[in-house]
Order: C-alpha cells, then sequence, then structure tokens
C-alpha cells in the first residue's frame, strides 16, 4: 500500500534536450533535466540532470542526480549523487554526498545535520504568505 508522502511524488518533470527555460520552475514531484534551466528550481521530490542538462541559479530539493553542467547554490535535504560525467561549481548545502570517480566539484560544501534538517521543506526560499 503506498503512503500519503508517495502520492505527493508521482508526477515526473522533462526538461528536453534543445530546451531552454528561463525563470522559476516549482513542481511537487521530480524533475528531469536534459535541456537548460537558468533561474530556480524548487522540489519535493528528486532532481536529476542528464549528461546534455545545464543548471545555471539556485536549486532546492530533497534529492539529486547530477551528471551534466551546474553553476549554481545547491541545497539537498537528503542525498546528492555527482555522477562520473558531472561539473559543478557553486555552493552545496546537504546531508549526504556522494561523488562519483571523475566528477569535478569546485566551491564549498557543508553538511550539516542540523541544516539539512532546515531543508526538510525544500520548497524554499519562504514563499510570500497571502
Amino acid at each position: 500500500m503506498a503512503k500519503n508522502s508517495d502520492a505527493e511524488h508521482t508526477s515526473i518533470n522533462l526538461i528536453g534536450n534543445g530546451t531552454t527555460i528561463k525563470g522559476e520552475v516549482k513542481s511537487n514531484g521530480d524533475i528531469r533535466i536534459d535541456g537548460t534551466l537558468i533561474g530556480q528550481v524548487y522540489s519535493k521530490g528528486k532532481i536529476v540532470v542528464g549528461n546534455t542538462g545545464i543548471i545555471e541559479g539556485e536549486i532546492y530539493c530533497q534529492n539529486a542526480d547530477f551528471s551534466g553542467n551546474i553553476k549554481a547554490k545547491v541545497e539537498v535535504s537528503e542525498l546528492l549523487t555527482l555522477k562520473a560525467t558531472s561539473r559543478l561549481r557553486g555552493e552545496i548545502v546537504t546531508n549526504k554526498l556522494a561523488i562519483e570517480p571523475g566528477a569535478r566539484f569546485t566551491g564549498t560544501c557543508t553538511m550539516d545535520k542540523d541544516s539539512a534538517e532546515d531543508l526538510k521543506t525544500p520548497l524554499r526560499p519562504e514563499q510570500p504568505k497571502k
């Protein structure tokens, strides 16, 4: 039997190769990026950046797998995985980090359980109240 939290993450969104989005993307489900995203991306699920994927800006999510090129501030509440083909330049805040041989990371990384706990609501920054 599926848990209620699983139902929230059932949607899978795809930004395909050759597509460029500038702005802010928010999702309750998973996102796969094979194109280019310039701006902010917020996900309550997992963000996957494929080999052809490029992100410039800010990333906030629960889990992430990066294989492409990222120049961003990255906040992941659980596990961030940098695959062998990934190139990341920026600031990382995460609870767990896995880096495969061949991956390149330039920047800062904070692995503080208390900081990661604050990310349990990954749709950050704070949304204005209506």
